[in-house]
């Protein structure tokens, strides 16, 4: 790949395009470009790929401030993160360079709201433990699995209509997952920024009165959904104090970014009984194993955890709408129209 011949000629690199349908682009004359493309990329071949780029595509690859100096991207001047979340481009060394990075946000709103929900399906009513249970044909043997399947006090699990549900994130994601719940039957509590709230307040409807304290969502919820971005005020934004706050019978679900759940805290928190379960679909370390994941780590197996390889987003309707998001966002960009900027 060679550098841009003019300012009316761009390189489009596209890193992880696996993952991500790279477009037929339509450029207003004068300009031209030509696509490279990469099914995945390592950061140990990052550097060279994108050294002659001046559009750079991407959905969850890291690209931090070396990456974006002057001497490694000397033509770079767009990024599109092809994801809502932009928590791996270093948005500050963009702001120094002028690069102006776009992101792709309600994309996937559908498919991680619904997968949102199905964690909590999971979760609550252990079917993993009974399915696996049942395919080691441990149904014959004990005449019933319903004792093996009960919460960790004895008791059985709560129907939707005996749900308090907290949504932390009132973004597109967390208001479907909200919609979601209260067609389950659910009741419904938005939380407020954390700050400190009196735990004690009565709940209140989001829809009639507006938001509820942090705190007292953590105290009230009976599932807590979890959709927020990661930035350094959500960092650990669930750890120790908020699981100690939490009601027994809560059940956990993170579909927003790892590294918002404190997750030693976590699994402290499910091996001393403090919560029912949890569900993620995103960890701290990706690609997360038992070497790099306190989720995955020795002596988790038996935990009523659910764990999902971050695809909650991965369904035909996301990936339709990445596409056309990119080719809008590249070509408008072009005749100065810019479209969910970031930075």
């Amino acid at each position: 790949m060679a550098p841009p011949s003019s300012p009316t000629d761009h390189h489009i690199v596209a890193l992880q395009a696996d993952f991500i349908k790279i477009p037929e682009f339509q450029l207003p004359a004068p300009y031209t470009c030509t696509t490279t493309l990469y099914g995945q990329t390592s950061l140990s071949e990052l550097h060279e790929r994108i050294h002659d780029a001046s559009i750079l595509v991407l959905s969850a690859l890291r690209v931090d401030a070396e990456a974006l100096s002057p001497e490694v991207t000397p033509y770079l001047k767009l990024i599109v993160i092809v994801a809502a979340g932009t928590d791996c481009v270093d948005l500050e060394a963009c702001r120094t360079r002028d690069i102006l990075v776009s992101n792709c946000p309600a994309a996937n709103t559908e498919a991680v709201s619904e997968h949102a929900i199905g964690l909590y399906f999971s979760t609550r009513r252990r079917v993993l433990r009974a399915h696996t249970l049942t395919r080691a044909g441990e149904w014959p043997r004990k005449k019933t699995l319903v004792f093996d399947c009960l919460n960790h006090d004895g008791t059985h699990p709560l129907t939707c209509q005996e749900e308090v549900a907290g949504i932390i994130g009132n973004g597109a994601v967390g208001k479907r997952i909200a919609q979601l719940a209260r067609g389950l039957g659910m009741k419904v509590i938005i939380a407020e920024r954390k700050q400190r709230g009196d735990a004690s307040a009565p709940i209140r409807s989001d829809n009639e009165q507006g938001r509820v304290a942090f705190d007292a969502v953590i105290k009230q919820s009976t599932v807590l959904f979890i959709a927020v971005p990661l930035a350094p005020s959500t960092r650990n934004l669930l750890s120790t104090a908020e699981f100690e706050a939490m009601s027994p019978h809560a059940v956990l679900v993170n579909v927003s970014r790892g590294g918002v759940v404190d997750e030693e805290a976590l699994v402290r928190a499910l091996q001393r009984n403090q919560i029912t379960g949890a569900a993620t679909d995103v960890f701290a370390k990706e690609p997360a194993g038992p070497e790099n994941s306190p989720l995955l780590a020795e002596g988790t197996e038996d935990l009523n955890l659910v764990l999902t390889p971050h695809l909650a987003w991965a369904t035909q309707q996301t990936l339709v709408n990445y596409e056309r998001l990119l080719k809008e966002t590249v070509e408008k960009w072009l005749v100065g129209e810019f479209m969910n900027v970031v930075t």
